[in-house]
């Protein structure tokens, strides 16, 4: 530990030029494949159940995208760069903005035809199950898919920024 000025005590400084985060902790890496699974599933079920309870699509897939983060606190950059790729994640980001576009133009196109306007266009089941909403669940599903893969992709972009500043 290091004495400044003032003799407060500081942590010595991480901030060294061309060194990559090597993380050899078992500690982390354990907690990690621990907690990598359950973010994923609480990020589905909050996905999935967005219009039974609090949540849905945006919080959903920030609990998932969430789990790109901890990977990279655990494994470092190059276990992140195995399972992801940028231009992957970023094509996925669009089909989920393309879905939640269809559905929502499907209640469109209802409204044109003489019904009434964004008017549930999916059955709707029965009320309290998974499927009793008829769109809203699948536009929470394609909403969630747009986030996590928005916010995954912009993770991998701050871990390679954050890479090629340390070269």
């Amino acid at each position: 530990m290091k004495s400044n000025k003032k003799g407060y005590k500081s942590l010595p400084s991480t901030n060294k030029k061309n060194k990559d985060i090597k993380v050899n902790d078992v500690i982390i890496t354990s907690c990690a494949s621990v907690v990598l699974p359950i973010a994923i599933i609480l990020g589905a079920y909050v996905i999935m159940h967005g219009h039974l309870s609090p949540g849905g699509g945006f919080q959903g897939g920030v609990l998932i995208a969430g789990a790109v983060a901890i990977l990279y606190v655990a494994y470092g950059s190059d276990g992140v760069r195995k399972l992801f790729n940028i231009t992957r994640l970023k094509a996925s980001e669009s089909m989920g903005a393309l879905g939640f576009i269809f559905i929502a133009s499907l209640g469109l196109i209802y409204g044109v035809s003489g019904y009434r306007f964004f008017a549930n266009t999916i059955s709707k089941g029965t009320p309290g199950t998974l499927f009793s909403s008829g769109t809203i669940f699948w536009m929470n599903f394609a909403v969630g898919y747009k986030v996590l893969t928005g916010i995954g992709a912009l993770i991998l972009i701050m871990v390679s920024t954050l890479n090629s500043n340390k070269e």
